[in-house]
């Protein structure tokens, strides 16, 4: 007799039951291709732009077409000097602000400084600056608020930080 029998209470021959794990290791096969061929396209790093350290102390005058947005102590917004009864959890203000400011550059012509040979944009760049104390979650919100309005690229200052 084979081991693969075996002999019934009734005296039939029944095979024993066993798995064929064939089919199971070409779907772990074709899973692990999968896997290798996806893993290089997701993205492996967040690209950043450092700002290079300063040759000296002096400090320079900011041109006129900046945007600062300042988040405050007390979550309030302003847009350089200007209050805009904008706080963190309602930055409506702010949005409709910088939507306001965007819509006068662009029927201005007010054009931001390109390299020779692109075509002109129109300056949308804005810096946001915070305290250390303010909250991960807070920043990320006014990010998300200016970005809404139409800014691009959205910048985070880092000198003068309380």
């Amino acid at each position: 007799m084979s081991n693969d029998l075996r002999l019934t209470k009734g005296g039939t021959l029944v095979s024993k039951p066993h798995i064929n794990v064939t089919p199971l290791i070409d779907v772990l096969l074709v899973l692990l291709i999968i896997f290798m061929v996806v893993t290089p396209m997701k993205p492996s790093a967040f690209e950043a732009r450092i700002p290079h350290e300063p040759n000296d102390d002096r400090i320079l005058p900011t041109h006129p077409d900046t945007l600062l947005i300042t988040v405050n102590r007390d979550t309030s917004l302003t847009l350089n000097t200007e209050n805009l009864g904008a706080t963190v959890d309602d930055p409506g203000g702010l949005t409709n602000r910088l939507a306001e400011v965007f819509k006068n550059r662009e029927t201005n012509h007010s054009f931001a400084e390109t390299p020779a040979g692109q075509s002109p944009r129109i300056n949308r760049t804005v810096f946001i600056k915070a305290s250390r104390s303010t909250a991960y979650g807070s920043v990320a919100k006014v990010v998300d608020a200016v970005k809404l309005a139409g800014a691009d690229p959205v910048s985070l200052q880092i000198d003068s930080l309380d």
